[in-house]
């Protein structure tokens, strides 16, 4: 059995692509990606939800093993790429949660919110109005 193992081992060793996919050197960034496709996800969720503090430290995160993935020999482009789309949608969180909470977003989005509010409460209330017309009138012909 020991020996089936190395001779597969050896086997998969000998191609440089299945050596490369066999390694941590691949699987590494790709089970990190979840990170990533997480923050590009949350981009279409309400900003009052975001963390200011987790979004800074996910960018800094980032931003270091961008870092690391170019200092290590051989360099890891598949973990840069990885933590280049993280920083960057990060620094997109980022943007989101200060533009809501400190430059005004926040009251905008309280303003469209009341807006939509009257407007539906303006419809219901014609509505209601064109069913009174109505029952009136019917009562009016009996």
């Amino acid at each position: 059995m020991a020996a089936a193992v190395k001779a597969l081992n050896a086997k998969i060793r000998s191609n440089k692509y299945l050596d490369y996919f066999c390694s941590t050197h691949f699987w590494g960034p790709a089970s990190n990606f979840g990170i990533p496709i997480a923050a590009v996800a949350d981009m279409t969720k309400d900003p009052e939800i975001i963390s200011g503090r987790m979004t800074f430290a996910l960018s800094l995160y980032s931003a270091v093993f961008m870092r690391y993935a170019l200092a290590v020999q051989p360099r890891n482009y598949l973990l840069f790429g990885c933590h280049a789309v993280n920083c960057a949608s990060q620094l997109t969180q980022g943007y989101r949660y200060l533009n809501y909470w400190n430059f005004g977003g926040r009251e905008k989005s309280l303003e469209i919110q009341a807006k939509e509010g009257v407007n539906k409460v303006e419809s219901k209330t014609a509505e209601l109005v064109t069913q009174a017309k109505e029952t009136v009138q019917e009562a009016v012909g009996k």
